[in-house]
């Protein structure tokens, strides 16, 4: 339904010569689904690859095409349980739960116990230094950090205040992951713009394209027109 209604969209508008390349695109508050072959501007993140995934694009622990990862991230009881704790993080900071979701399946796979060789920590795989920037002097005093990052509802809340953290300092979602893979210094030292990393190009890609799936799931029939960087093609609900 919701994938059938985006999937009839880019059968329409895409060209078949335009097969390969990459796709970009946002839905917009209108219900309008804009559509590009690069980001045209923040607002922009990729639908459909125009390549092949290589090893660095894996989502950790998973070999799954992209359609059936996201029927495990509906159905499985590891992504289950956290739900709660995604919305309550949305509530709680703005970031939406999908984004979220998606950075948790690229960072962990939902293995809660993960540990990475530098020392980041759970679900979001999240440092002790950085948290101890997020954390409250009340949640401080409670319990150590390590303790806070080992707990799946702590841990996302942390990942949440950060990612929304950095949005606000960078001005874009895409610059705000590309702080939290690589560092907010690469970044500046970028000039603003995403560094030449090919492990932080990827980590970005791979959370945005997670996430505009994702959203497609939540946000059913809200797409009702298509826009090209170009050509403006209208889908009617019902009409093919």
């Amino acid at each position: 339904m919701r994938f059938a209604l985006l999937a009839l969209m880019l059968s329409i508008a895409l060209p078949a010569q335009a097969a390969g390349n990459e796709v970009w695109g946002y839905v917009d508050g209108a219900g309008v689904a804009h559509l590009a072959d690069h980001a045209v501007d923040s607002r922009y993140a990729p639908v459909l690859r125009g390549r092949e995934a290589s090893e660095a694009d894996r989502v950790p622990g998973k070999t799954m095409t992209r359609s059936k990862l996201l029927t495990w991230l509906e159905f499985a009881p590891e992504v289950k349980v956290v739900q709660p704790w995604l919305r309550e993080a949305e509530l709680a900071t703005g970031i939406d739960a999908e984004l979220l979701k998606a950075v948790i399946t690229v960072e962990s796979g939902y293995k809660g116990d993960s540990v990475s060789p530098k020392g980041a920590i759970g679900l979001m795989q999240i440092t002790p230094v950085t948290a101890e920037r997020y954390l409250t002097r009340q949640e401080t005093a409670a319990r150590p950090v390590d303790e806070h990052l080992r707990d799946a509802r702590s841990n996302i809340l942390i990942g949440a205040r950060v990612l929304a953290d950095l949005s606000r300092r960078f001005g874009s979602m895409h610059l705000a992951l590309a702080a939290w893979n690589a560092g907010e210094g690469r970044v500046r030292r970028s000039g603003g713009q995403l560094p030449e990393i090919d492990e932080t190009r990827s980590h970005v890609h791979m959370v945005l394209e997670l996430y505009w799936a994702l959203l497609q799931q939540r946000q059913l029939g809200r797409a009702r027109e298509l826009r090209l960087a170009g050509p403006v093609v209208s889908v009617e609900p019902g009409a093919h």
